[in-house]
């Protein structure tokens, strides 16, 4: 029979408290990284000229909508490959929904799969706004050679417009600037989301596969076939948080935990706790090593695309 998870006895006791310490400190520690590494650097960056932000902006921004390989420039072809994602993603989430009802974001699985179909719906909407940039930047271009070719820019008429047409350069300048800051912050919350959910589906995989699968099933379980890594530490937030809700529910009403492992009437509760905190750094690992691999075998199979 399972324990009463609304008595206060099951949450007055060691293994709440060596396990809370456990979460907290974890949620503490990212929070500091975070602050660090993310916020500081923010505040004290040195400030620099419009024009010199502008350029380091748009070629960071431009990475959101880019593939890795120079040969395909335009982002209409990355644009497919997340749309399609997207609307499958989405299509699975949602009958998944209506057959099996909103208990499923009872669970960690549905949480990353939520996570990875909101990656992708970002993903779309910035490569839909690459493709924007993309067609103004081809036509800008072709302006300015067919001009050039034309020779109809005489020095006299440069002298005439200079001063009515200050205003409108300064104006578009301004406009540039503001939506190159703004599009930066939605592409540094893109990256992260991109992160979180990258540690997050290699740690959902290894809990199935390794704890649930082996160890723990059940009638119940039935088998059907360049970012920095600091933010590992929003990883482990996006998971503590999962751990927190879930306390708060159970200690609200008495049910069946979602994983057996999460349960705090076991006395080896704290070394679940322990052991699946630190699957977090090989699971995150192994989506840094990944893509360590994948750019060093690109860079050497095609250097002059890379």
């Amino acid at each position: 029979m399972a324990a009463d998870t609304t008595a206060p006895s099951y949450w007055l006791n060691w293994r709440f408290f060596f396990c809370a310490i456990w979460i907290f400190t974890t949620m503490v520690v990212s929070a500091f990284l975070i602050w660090k590494y993310e916020v500081l650097p923010f505040k004290s960056s040195r400030p620099v000229r419009r024009e010199e932000q502008s350029a380091s902006s748009g070629h960071e921004n431009d990475e959101a909508w880019k593939t890795c390989l120079e040969g395909i420039k335009h982002p209409a072809w990355l644009l497919a490959y997340r749309i399609i994602a997207f609307g499958a993603l989405l299509s699975v989430l949602i009958a998944n929904v209506v057959v099996d009802g909103g208990d499923i974001f009872f669970f960690y699985t549905q949480w990353t799969f939520a996570l990875v179909t909101v990656y992708f719906a970002l993903g779309s909407f910035f490569s839909i706004y690459g493709c924007h940039i993309y067609h103004s930047r081809f036509s800008s271009d072709a302006k300015i050679r067919l001009d050039a070719e034309q020779g109809t820019c005489g020095a006299h008429i440069l002298e005439e417009s200079s001063e009515t047409s200050n205003l409108p350069k300064n104006w578009d300048a301004h406009e540039e600037h503001h939506t190159w800051k703004t599009s930066g912050v939605w592409i540094k919350i893109f990256q992260i989301v991109f992160q979180v959910s990258a540690g997050a589906v290699v740690l959902t995989d290894c809990v199935f596969w390794f704890i649930i699968y082996p160890f723990l099933t059940s009638k119940d379980y039935r088998l059907d076939f360049r970012f920095p890594l600091f933010r590992f530490a929003y990883f482990m937030l996006w998971t503590a948080i999962f751990v927190i809700i879930q306390w708060i529910i159970h200690a609200c009403v008495s049910m069946r935990w979602p994983y057996s492992f999460l349960d705090l009437s076991s006395s080896y509760a704290p070394l679940w706790y322990i052991g699946v905190a630190a699957m977090h750094i090989p699971c995150y690992g192994s989506f840094a090593l990944i893509s360590r691999i994948k750019n060093v075998l690109l860079s050497r199979s095609v250097p002059e695309s890379y």
